[in-house]
């Protein structure tokens, strides 16, 4: 029987429960290639192990062996302790090293999904991996990647597009959905366009299998195609007099992060990992270290916005953020939501989410003439044809100049003796 390697974090449950909480084990090594794992959730402990065979490239393979004994005594089997947790991870390491470092019996959807996880290279793992626990895994999961066929997944994604959109839902609360279905024209393309997104999921995951060897083919999910003319694009902005409402109405703890929306075109996870260090006030510049490209970039200030950054970030530390909550912690996923959805109400604006902010910032470059190919570096789109396609409409273009100054009109409309008491 191989000895007990001893590690003095791991080996005792008083020592185990005083390791942080965290999302990610706290590892051992049992030998080359071969670990055991300990994590730390809020009510259990679990006994994780880890493999890749001595010498080889790419990524680990992992397994939950059992529950902990942090709460209960060890049975030897649902529960086990340090010593039982280490039998156990090894009888798992003998097994995959007889199949040649292979996973004994079937390779699943599921093991996919695990192996594109641990491998995961892009660049929102946090929302990738929601997604894939809360739609991908329950419905295809169970599917053997061998005997995956295209009838399966048009199946799978075709239902994604019927069903209920979903809301945000408190963890272990039952799921609730908006509507019983997708009704109107807007609804049904928002559908498909989520599960356009959720198949890109998928299609990653079995791609990888595939370049691994794990997979045979790829014919069966190759064959798949998103819904056409799904995506299109949202021209939700606000004008310069419904800007200043929203802003005014805002909680103050929450307005800093709109105002710097408006007058820079952030995105909201941007703003919210900003630092002092991040502002330079000789070239009137933010660096933007967090972006949805994983490139960093700068932002240019006008007065305003330079106005903006030098309030917060006055008497603050060079590592301080920039914008923090009120209780000066950095602004997680979704906190955005409610402070913003109070102060449309109160300001009487239609629904507007934290990237219309982003949008209006473009739409009024576009209005005031900025070339696109401008718009584009400062938005920092990588294709100016993203550009072009949310905002080429709103700028002055020789068509549109064209049109109106040749076409003189029909005189079929009556002159209207309404007067607008906010200019145009």
């Amino acid at each position: 029987m191989a000895r007990v390697v001893q590690d003095a974090k791991l080996a005792k449950r008083e020592q185990r429960l005083k390791l942080e909480l965290r999302k990610k084990p706290h590892w051992m090594t049992l030998n080359e290639g071969e670990h055991l794992g300990y994590y730390r959730g809020a009510r259990v402990g679990k006994w994780l192990a880890r493999y890749r065979r001595a010498g080889a490239a790419g990524n680990y393979q992992e397994t939950t062996i059992a529950e902990a004994d942090d709460n209960a005594d060890a049975d030897g089997s649902v529960i086990l302790n340090f010593k039982q947790a280490q039998d156990a991870a090894r009888k798992w390491f003998l097994s995959l090293e007889r199949n040649g470092g292979r996973r004994t019996g079937a390779y699943s959807v599921s093991d996919a999904l695990d192996d594109y996880l641990a491998g995961f290279q892009g660049k929102d793992l946090a929302n990738t991996s929601r997604r894939i626990e809360a739609i991908v895994r329950p419905q295809m999961g169970k599917h053997e990647v061998a005997k995956l066929t295209t009838k399966a997944v048009n199946d799978w994604l075709l239902s994604l597009a019927n069903a209920p959109a979903r809301l945000r839902t408190a963890k272990g609360a039952e799921q609730q959905n908006v509507r019983e279905t997708p009704d109107t024209e807007v609804a049904r393309r928002s559908r498909r366009s989520s599960a356009n997104r959720i198949l890109t999921i998928l299609k990653a995951a079995l791609n990888a299998a595939y370049r691994e060897g794990k997979a045979s083919g790829d014919d069966a999910w190759r064959r798949v195609k998103p819904f056409a003319k799904a995506e299109a694009p949202k021209l939700r902005y606000l004008s310069d007099d419904e800007a200043r409402r929203l802003v005014n109405t805002c909680d103050p703890a929450f307005r800093p992060l709109v105002q710097a929306a408006l007058l820079t075109g952030a995105r909201y996870s941007e703003l919210a990992g900003l630092e002092v260090r991040d502002f330079d006030r000789q070239s009137q510049t933010i660096w933007l270290r967090e972006t949805k490209a994983g490139v960093a970039r700068p932002v240019y200030l006008e007065g305003e916005g330079v106005r903006l950054i030098e309030q917060a970030t006055l008497g603050k530390p060079a590592d301080a953020l920039i914008f923090p909550r009120p209780d000066g912690k950095r602004w997680g996923p979704s906190q955005q939501a409610r402070p913003l959805a109070a102060a449309c109400a109160a300001a009487k604006l239609a629904p507007t989410g934290f990237h219309d902010l982003r949008r209006t910032y473009g739409a009024r470059l576009a209005l005031r003439g900025v070339p696109m190919a401008v718009i584009a570096e400062a938005l920092g789109h990588a294709d100016e044809r993203i550009t072009r396609r949310h905002y080429a409409h709103l700028s002055k273009s020789y068509v549109a100049e064209t049109v109106r100054g040749a076409v003189a009109g029909l005189g079929i409309v009556e002159a209207s003796n309404v007067v607008r008491l906010v200019p145009t």
